[in-house]
């Protein structure tokens, strides 16, 4: 009981912080007379929101980066954690490979938008591959890590169990790394985000990083905060969809929760 009331008052702390800033913001809006063009009134900001939402203006950009934003974490998992796999389990890959899996990262993927349009053409996929190349290295850094970190009293009995290679990896490896990876998984949604609306500076007639750029033309500043607000809470609902999962797979396999969530 004392803890989900030190939770609840902490939540309630955090709600209030934001009230009181929104409110000096206005506030200082207001009394410095602050040009709209530069820093709109949190009021201005909501009264923008409303519209966008009340007239459907906003719902195919949504729908069109949210769509983006899972696609790209959906392969950029997958080609994380089957390369992490790979990697992890062999060192002599590992060496071989790592070099050049560090060199993709590197690069700056806002430089890679135009490459990815003259290959596939505009649309969703060039921001899709992406958001992929960007959760990628998360997930397979995590799962090359959480395979390298098993307790060694665990191995040793699967040897003495003559168990396959396979049979180590599925059934101990994985499972034991499991906390590190939906925790790569956790900061992999946050980065899928920020790759779809990059992706969709460049590479995109529709979609939430369209509209920032469409408004930026038009110097429609409200509406530029207004699309940030629903970018920052899509966010926070990814994420915590992320958080959502993880306790639950941690849960079923007895493992202790994660202390991430925000809601």
């Amino acid at each position: 009981m004392l803890k989900l009331f030190s939770s609840v008052k902490a939540r309630a702390g955090a709600i209030g912080l934001g009230l009181v800033l929104l409110l000096l913001w206005e506030y200082l809006a207001e009394q410095m007379r602050w040009s709209a063009l530069v820093m709109p009134a949190p009021s201005r900001v909501a009264a923008a929101l409303w519209q966008g939402l009340n007239s459907g203006y906003f719902g195919p950009h949504v729908w069109v980066t949210v769509c983006e934003m899972w696609l790209g974490l959906l392969l950029g998992t997958l080609m994380g954690l089957a390369g992490g796999m790979v990697l992890g389990e062999s060192q002599r890959l590992r060496q071989l490979l790592m070099p050049y899996v560090v060199m993709s990262q590197v690069v700056p993927k806002l430089a890679l938008v135009p490459l990815f349009i003259m290959w596939l053409g505009f649309g969703w996929w060039p921001t899709v591959v992406i958001t992929a190349l960007i959760c990628f290295f998360p997930l397979l850094e995590n799962t090359i890590t959480a395979l390298q970190h098993v307790d060694p009293r665990q191995l040793e009995l699967f040897r003495v169990l003559r168990a396959s290679r396979a049979q180590t990896l599925w059934r101990l490896k994985l499972p034991a790394g499991l906390p590190m990876l939906l925790a790569g998984f956790r900061v992999a949604v946050v980065l899928a985000l920020v790759g779809a609306v990059v992706g969709e500076f460049m590479g995109s007639g529709k979609g939430l990083g369209a509209l920032i750029i469409a408004a930026q033309g038009s110097m429609d500043t409200p509406l530029m905060f207004a699309v940030l607000v629903l970018i920052t809470l899509i966010g926070l609902v990814s994420y915590q969809l992320s958080v959502w999962l993880e306790r639950s797979l941690l849960r079923r396999w007895g493992m202790p929760p994660s202390s991430s969530e925000m809601f």
